[in-house]
């Protein structure tokens, strides 16, 4: 259905606010002006650790489309190297730092996360890098070729991702994380451990339960303290997490929730003073959702939910109907060849909302184990005792994790009992999988382990 013409903008250039921008195009809105920081748009950050590693050819290659594409192709103007400076929202009218003015009919707001660099002493030094955009990805690059050792804070899974790509480039990398396990929150200590102990195989060291508390160099970097330790190195990558943008949404007055990101309604609206702000709409890094799990708020920044969220801010902005429903969270990396993936909760996030948890672990098979490549796979589901639902589940294997972990997400988003999932039927070939897959065997276990 065609909805009368709106004066559309949007605020931010990553995957949710490309997709917001195409999407209202998509449903009827012909004056669409998209605005963003940085220099490019439509590329995925994901990617920046491969072209690193020189799995990926160059920056270049992660750009799906330009500015210029989007005008002659879709009709959205694109601003680069723009930044907005104030929104009114009575007047409905924002102001860039160079002084324009734009007027809007609905806006979205996407303006995505920042990386958290703890205020600790020599965090400016020349030699210190996020791990965000295609210009931190330029930057790391061109310091390479004068950096021996590396160290790399923070152990998510960017910070392992990275850290494999500059051992892949030769340099002596050492991973510090404050934890007392890699993947922290998302992934419990056992699962955890084979990520680790895989990373440390491959030659990747690591000073785990202590946080980096300083950066040392005279102008450049020479070295880190944490834990009392001094290690050498000319570079640190700063992989310490992401927290939402919230500048523009503090300054036009919106809801910041409590983990930090702007409280929304599942129609992507925000709160201004208690009650919803009409035609505003967020999507992204910058947001605070529904848990599918439980009922409260969850943090989800990833690009698949940033695209979903996206497609719905988009939709609303040009006049149509649409919500974002609880969301799983389900997550893939791939760290040195191996796929490491999860969905819904983990043992101590359950933990923390006060859900009794159980849970099963089982290591079998990708494929028929008689078939040529055949891998491990170790696969862990965790219940709700109470209710008996599936909750949540962590996969790291060297094959096809991620049709496994969506197979789980789709049972956890219907709210499935861990006997209903037994009963689900899988396809099986040889090339493919056992044919009493890994992901059944930790299901039969864990009903097992219910009925105890």
């Amino acid at each position: 259905m065609r909805t009368m013409a709106r004066k559309i903008i949007v605020i931010g250039g990553g995957a949710a606010g490309m997709t917001a921008a195409s999407t209202a195009r998509e449903h009827g809105a012909e004056d669409i002006t998209l605005i963003t920081e940085d220099e490019h748009v439509a590329y995925s950050p994901c990617a920046i650790p491969f072209v690193i590693e020189g799995r990926i050819k160059d920056f270049q290659s992660i750009v799906m489309h330009t500015p210029e594409f989007y005008q002659k192709e879709r009709g959205i103007k694109v601003l680069v190297k723009t930044s907005v400076d104030k929104v009114d929202l009575d007047k409905k009218q924002l102001t860039t730092k160079d002084g324009s003015s734009f007027d809007f009919d609905s806006l979205v707001v996407a303006t995505g996360g920042t990386v958290f660099v703890p205020p600790i002493e020599g965090k400016d030094l020349k030699g210190v890098f996020p791990v965000r955009f295609i210009s931190d990805g330029e930057a790391i690059m061109d310091d390479l070729p004068s950096v021996h050792q590396v160290v790399v804070a923070g152990a998510g899974v960017i910070g392992l991702e990275v850290a494999v790509a500059l051992h892949e480039r030769g340099k002596d990398v050492t991973v510090v994380e404050m934890f007392d396990q890699v993947v922290p929150r998302i992934m419990d200590k056992d699962m955890a451990k084979l990520v680790q102990d895989h990373c440390e195989s491959l030659g990747i060291k690591f000073v785990m339960g202590r946080p980096l508390s300083k950066i040392e160099g005279q102008g450049s970097v020479s070295g880190v303290v944490a834990g009392g330790t001094t290690i050498p190195c000319q570079m640190v990558i700063m992989a310490t997490g992401v927290r939402a943008n919230i500048r523009l949404a503090e300054q036009m007055g919106l809801e910041i929730g409590s983990l930090g990101a702007v409280r929304v309604s599942p129609s992507l609206q925000p709160y201004r003073k208690g009650r919803l702000v009409p035609d505003i709409y967020l999507a992204g890094d910058v947001v605070m959702c529904q848990s599918a799990i439980v009922p409260g708020p969850t943090m989800s920044q990833l690009g698949s939910t940033a695209v979903r969220q996206g497609r719905v801010a988009g939709m609303r902005a040009a006049g149509g109907s649409a919500t974002f429903p609880g969301t799983a969270s389900p997550y893939i990396s791939v760290i040195g060849g191996l796929q490491v993936g999860g969905t819904g909760m983990s043992r101590s996030l359950a933990e923390y909302y006060g859900l009794k948890v159980v849970d099963a672990v089982v290591k079998g098979g990708c494929r028929a184990r008689y078939y040529p490549g055949a891998k491990d796979m170790t696969v862990k589901l965790l219940a709700d005792v109470d209710s008996g639902r599936l909750i949540g589940g962590q996969i790291v294997g060297k094959d096809d994790v991620t049709g496994r972990i969506n197979w789980i997400t789709a049972a956890i988003l219907k709210g499935v009992t861990v006997k209903e999932f037994v009963q689900l039927e899988n396809a099986y070939c040889p090339p493919t999988s056992m044919v009493f897959d890994t992901v059944n065997a930790a299901a039969e276990k864990l009903a097992s382990e219910l009925d105890r």
